[in-house]
């Protein structure tokens, strides 16, 4: 057993020999070993506590030298000393039990995420990029103190991307910093894919100054320095970043919320962060930067622009190589200028961020209605409608006005306020309430095409993909407790049905309760274990994305994933406990009581519009044949068939195909190549022989020559074709 002496000699000599590592990795650039004497004074104190150790009879761990930052080695001597001292160590009292995947191992107590990766192995140790702790997300250095749960993220998980992407974000940062050593830097987070850094430097930033910017980036790669992370003050933050008046700001917003503020490092530079982030900089292998855009501080029109950088990085360079063939497939495919060519939609200045559809796109639209309607209908839904516009007094009852009124179009009338609706939910209450309910009317399941508004920073628009005005295919569906699951589990078939039938395949995420939230706990714990149950018994994977569920309830999120491997989130679902409180909404039980109904919030195409994008890029713009604004166009060879070729056209309209007839004073193979840039899926040729034999000659958009049809065969085939809406 050690004395309390022992106990801080042990600390004191710990800590000495951390400061003499930490002085040479931060004035030096380098390790202790082999690079010069220690201080006089400080080797006779490190000896005098060396020499305790040895005489105490206390027996002391001692491990090999392995990185600078959590062990000392003093080289001059060849003497190896501890990198860990457990306080009040007592033999079989310093253990912790870890789970990685239902597996339980011991480990001494201080042990890190790290450590505990290199102990399975090699390859995970070295594919490691952060650590989740009892479900928190943290760094690879984090040490264990007690039993817990531990995985460990590399790459192929959102968290370890999102360390990847951060600690890249830094090194960018610091580049910049190398290079314009004035600059001020805003916020850095990491995205989906890549991340972004607002910066504001001595002259505005552009795409030319990317090769020196990356370039340097590659030194600091090359350098592998440790990324370290320190608590401190607020004081020592204003002291840490000053000059950087962007980081005294959050500093200082942090600072009166009271959370716990942190810094990371790397060489000579530092940043306010809470990470987690990579253990050093050469983890990155592949980096690029992609573009740059101006960026207003905090979103505010009114405050300082930003330039905005954007950037990708990756373990491989063959993962970059193949992500930015993504990006330049993306951008064939980018649904704002094939909106344009194809005649669908039309963004105008006059109101930016709410979108004008054109006759054909209104044609694409409506048939994804056409077909919501089907669905539901048979699923069991009532559609309903309710007003654009409601008063201040039923946005305060549903939280909206206190919670969400940042986004919200107000007005007054009559001395009253007034909110275009954001969202279709309240408008649902109010419709439950228009007469009494019974369990026996339960579940009740009320869809809804609602036009709904809010309001986006004109910096945020991004064609159909974020407006400020939409079509929200939502629905309410009040139950008893006891159908939850079962409801949960229609809706998830429901979803499941509406993407298979586009090809997209999808993850879910079930988002748990946020800071910024209504009602009590237990409340969102029996909801979350709701959307938690239904999931398992469909036997359906899901990722957990703790607090970001709505302000009302937690979320399942639907992310599709797109023709080239690309991620959007639409369908979703929302677990609702609070707004039937609030609304006071009740039916009467079984046993003739009053009870609260609980009400699903959900969405499949989430946005019509914004569906309507990524159907675009996702086919783009060769949509199936159900959906193609013109299914079938047909050209006549000379002007002696354009008779001929009306009547080919009228017959197939009359019977519900989409088709025209091409008759314009162009050659052909004009008329056959604009065809085919219009993404017709079938064209029909017509000529003296088709005429006198009653076919057609069929091109369809997959296969240049698709034979001679009699004309009721190829009709035959094409409403067959839609009846199915095959792809």
């Amino acid at each position: 057993m050690f004395s309390a002496h022992t106990e801080r000699a042990a600390f004191g000599l710990q800590a000495a020999l951390r400061r003499h590592c930490s002085y040479h990795r931060r004035v030096r650039g380098r390790t202790p070993a082999g690079h010069g004497p220690l201080q006089p004074a400080r080797v006779i104190l490190l000896l005098v506590y060396f020499l305790h150790f040895i005489t105490s009879g206390n027996i002391i761990r001692v491990e090999p030298w392995a990185s600078c930052s959590s062990r000392a080695h003093w080289c001059g001597m060849g003497i190896f000393v501890f990198s860990r001292f457990e306080k009040g160590w007592r033999k079989g009292q310093s253990m912790i039990q870890v789970t990685l995947k239902g597996d339980k191992r011991q480990f001494e107590a201080g042990i890190t995420a790290a450590e505990v990766a290199k102990s399975i192995g090699a390859g995970l140790y070295k594919a490691a990029c952060a650590a989740k702790v009892d479900g928190e997300a943290c760094d690879l250095r984090t040490p264990l103190e007690k039993d817990c749960t531990l995985e460990i993220m590399t790459f192929d998980s959102p968290e370890g991307q999102h360390a990847f992407w951060h600690t890249a974000a830094h090194v960018m940062a610091q580049a910049v910093q190398h290079l314009f050593p004035r600059a001020r830097f805003g916020i850095g987070p990491a995205l989906e894919n890549g991340w972004y850094y607002d910066i504001k430097a001595d002259r505005p930033l552009t795409t030319g100054d990317f090769d020196a910017i990356e370039a340097e980036m590659k030194k600091i790669i090359k350098a592998d320095l440790p990324v370290e992370k320190r608590f401190i003050t607020a004081e020592e933050g204003r002291a840490l970043f000053a000059g950087q008046d962007y980081k005294l700001e959050l500093l200082e917003e942090y600072a009166e919320k009271g959370w716990q503020l942190s810094i990371y490092t790397q060489g000579d530079f530092t940043d306010l962060c809470a990470g987690p982030h990579l253990m050093s900089t050469g983890a990155l292998k592949a980096v690029k930067l992609l573009k740059v855009a101006a960026a207003y501080w905090r979103g505010d029109a009114q405050r300082d622009s930003l330039d905005r950088l954007y950037g990708i990085a990756f373990p491989k360079a063959s993962q970059l190589e193949e992500y930015l063939k993504m990006l330049e497939e993306a951008q064939k495919r980018d649904h704002r200028r094939l909106g344009k060519e194809l005649e669908l939609f039309t963004l105008m200045e006059e109101g930016p961020g709410f979108p004008f559809f054109l006759p054909k796109g209104m044609i694409l639209k409506n048939e994804l209605i056409d077909y919501w309607r089907q669905i539901h209908r048979a699923a069991g839904y009532q559609e309903i409608s309710t007003p654009v516009m409601l008063n201040r007094a039923l946005w305060e009852r549903s939280g909206h006005w206190d919670h969400y009124k940042k986004n919200m179009y107000t007005t007054v009338i009559d001395d009253t306020d007034f909110a275009i609706k954001p969202m279709n939910c309240p408008g649902g209450m109010l419709v439950y309430q228009t007469k009494p309910r019974s369990y026996r009317d339960l579940p009740l399941r009320m869809g809804e095409l609602g036009l709904v508004h809010r309001h986006e920073l004109s910096g945020a628009l991004h064609g159909l993909m974020r407006v400020r005005c939409f079509t929200q295919d939502d629905a309410h569906i009040f139950m008893t407790p006891e159908q939850i699951k079962d409801e949960i589990k229609g809706v998830v078939k429901l979803i499941d049905q509406v993407y298979s039938l586009f090809g997209f395949e999808y993850h879910i995420e079930l988002s748990t309760m946020p800071e910024d939230h209504l009602g009590d706990e237990a409340a969102w714990q029996h909801a979350t274990d709701g959307l938690r149950g239904a999931l398992e018994e469909l036997g359906r994977e899901y990722t957990v994305n703790e607090g970001d569920g709505a302000f009302y309830g937690p979320k399942l999120d639907f992310h599709l994933v797109d023709a080239i491997g690309r991620t959007w989130q639409c369908g979703t679902i929302q677990l609702d406990m609070q707004l039937p409180e609030r609304f006071e909404l009740e039916y009467t039980g079984e046993d003739g009581l009053k009870h609260r109904p609980v009400m699903i919030h959900r969405v499949v195409f989430g946005s019509i519009e914004r569906f309507i994008g990524i159907l675009i890029e996702h086919f783009a713009g060769a949509f199936p044949t159900w959906l193609a604004p013109e299914q079938v166009r047909v050209i006549p060879i000379a002007e002696a068939h354009q008779a001929y070729a009306r009547q080919v056209a009228q017959r197939l309209e009359a019977a519900g195909v989409r088709a025209s007839a091409d008759c314009r004073n162009e050659k052909m193979g004009y008329k056959i190549r604009e065809g085919q840039l219009q993404k017709v899926p079938y064209m029909l040729v017509v000529g003296a022989k088709e005429m006198e034999d009653g076919t057609v000659s069929v091109r369809a958009r997959r296969e240049e020559n698709g034979g001679v049809k009699r004309l009721e065969e190829f009709e035959a085939q094409i409403l067959e074709e839609i009846r199915t809406k095959a792809r």
